[in-house]
């Protein structure tokens, strides 16, 4: 056996101490007396699952679009998220972002360490409403949200990242990049929060963050070969695409509708404008295309709904149904541009996760501060189409605090990982693939296999076409 590095065991050291240290911390038991709404809680437990669906229909759509030789490695590193955050977020995440505030900036490590006083079924955030769902139940919900968020800058540093600094880089950016964000707009005494700014589902911590982190990550790993050669990257199964984006689209109702945090009427609300934006989305794109002289594709239909999905996110549960197609369609439009702009760039991210989740984010912040409205919401605002201009600038302030923090964060993340671990892989390891470098696994779905009459078995096409 290889001789082992430190660098190589501390992340089982990590999780070892983390584990036993578990042993020493008691058990809570529920509050007596305490009751929630049992339509609401079932509801929520739903919309819980159906968010962490998500997780492995991110894995399909960006697996199917990259090479086949980094489908797996890809498709990992977005499952990967679930573990690694589902821990953290047990010892200290779900604190940072909603325990008790220091400074509107960051929750108290301490005040829910290891899901202390979760389980005890307290029903009051700080300073907030009554909850009519179980804390430990909110929490899980919240969870869900924390382990997509890093798997969506998977498909800007695919095919060129090693695995195990991206398990770093998950670890940072959920603690340093994901927590603050959470708890500056979800938290009742976060500052954005006390601001005013609207976000009903995380068009600004989870997508734009993500978007950002995305742009940083392309920078700091630079271009892969295939890239500066101008190679084209066929896509490695479409149809994962198509599985992929109905994944997520079925995950998003839980993802939207749920954050309404019961079952009533401003959830249902939010799960038609959500249904309604990714249609529109999904046209808008496909249709643009054609006017650019493109034929339509599954591709194009597929990446334009999910646009339109993140940018009806902060403003599902805030604009009414009508608003949400016009939502839809423009920022499918403007995403599809930005990718067509970004193509003439030297910018290597690799399934434009920026253009799309981080624009499209943007864009529906900024669409919430128009649209957004009482009649949908009484506990919102009115947006500037309603005559009130000072909330759409309270959005455009959040947008740039957001889009600063999540980008100048996420920058010196990568490089600190860069500093103390090799970030991308080596030029060898990139031309073999991922799948085979990183994981020793490969993809063979779809591979034609031909059994010649000497019985030899080829799967290599050079292999087939020379039969």
């Amino acid at each position: 056996m290889a001789r082992q590095t430190f660098k190589q065991i501390a992340p089982f050291l990590v999780l070892a101490v983390i584990s036993v240290a578990s042993l020493f911390i008691p058990s809570y038991v529920p509050k007596a007396g305490v009751e929630y709404n049992s339509a609401d809680t079932a509801w929520i437990i739903v919309a819980t699952a159906l968010v962490f669906l998500m997780t492995p229909g991110l894995a399909f759509f960006y697996g199917g679009m990259v090479h086949r030789k980094n489908v797996l490695s890809t498709m990992m590193k977005s499952v990967v998220a679930a573990g690694v955050v589902s821990v953290l977020w047990v010892v200290v995440g779900f604190s940072l972002c909603f325990g008790d505030t220091i400074g509107g900036v960051i929750g108290n490590p301490t005040t829910f360490l290891f899901f202390k006083n979760v389980f005890s079924g307290a029903p009051v955030l700080q300073g907030g409403t009554p909850m009519t769902i179980p804390l430990l139940l909110f929490s899980l919900f919240q969870l869900m949200f924390a382990i997509i968020t890093p798997g969506l800058v998977v498909g800007a540093v695919a095919e060129r990242i090693r695995f195990t600094s991206y398990i770093l880089f998950i670890c940072l950016f959920s603690l340093l990049v994901y927590a603050p964000l959470a708890h500056w707009s979800w938290h009742p005494q976060g500052f954005l929060y006390k601001m005013g700014v609207l976000d009903f589902a995380g068009g600004t911590v989870v997508h734009i963050s993500a978007g950002c982190a995305a742009l940083a990550g392309a920078l700091v790993l630079k271009r892969r070969k295939v890239h500066m050669e101008h190679r084209e990257v066929p896509p490695a199964n479409i149809p994962y695409v198509l599985i992929g984006t109905g994944l997520l689209w079925f995950g998003w109702f839980g993802f939207n509708a749920g954050s309404a945090l019961g079952a009533n009427m401003l959830s249902v609300s939010a799960f038609a404008a959500t249904n309604t934006a990714a249609g529109a989305a999904g046209l808008s794109w496909m249709f643009f295309d054609a006017i650019r002289g493109k034929k339509p594709s599954v591709l194009g239909f597929c990446i334009g709904a999910v646009v339109g999905l993140v940018a009806i996110t902060p403003g599902a549960g805030f604009v009414a149904i009508p608003q949400s197609i016009f939502i839809g369609f423009v920022a499918a439009l403007i995403s599809n541009i930005a990718v067509h702009l970004k193509q003439k760039t030297v910018l290597d991210d690799t399934l434009d996760v920026f253009p799309c989740h981080g624009i499209g984010g943007m864009v529906g912040m900024l669409l919430t501060g128009i649209f957004a409205t009482k009649t949908v919401n009484a506990a919102g605002n009115d947006g500037w189409f309603y005559g009130n201009f000072d909330f759409f600038f309270i959005q455009c302030k959040a947008l740039l605090i957001v889009v600063a923090y999540s980008f100048t964060a996420s920058f010196l993340i990568f490089k600190f990982i860069n500093f103390i671990l090799p970030l991308r892989v080596s030029e060898a390891e990139e031309e073999a693939g991922l799948d085979e470098s990183q994981h020793n696994e490969k993809y063979t779905q779809g591979t034609l296999i031909v059994t010649a009459t000497n019985g030899m078995v080829y799967e290599k096409e050079a292999e087939i076409e020379s039969l």
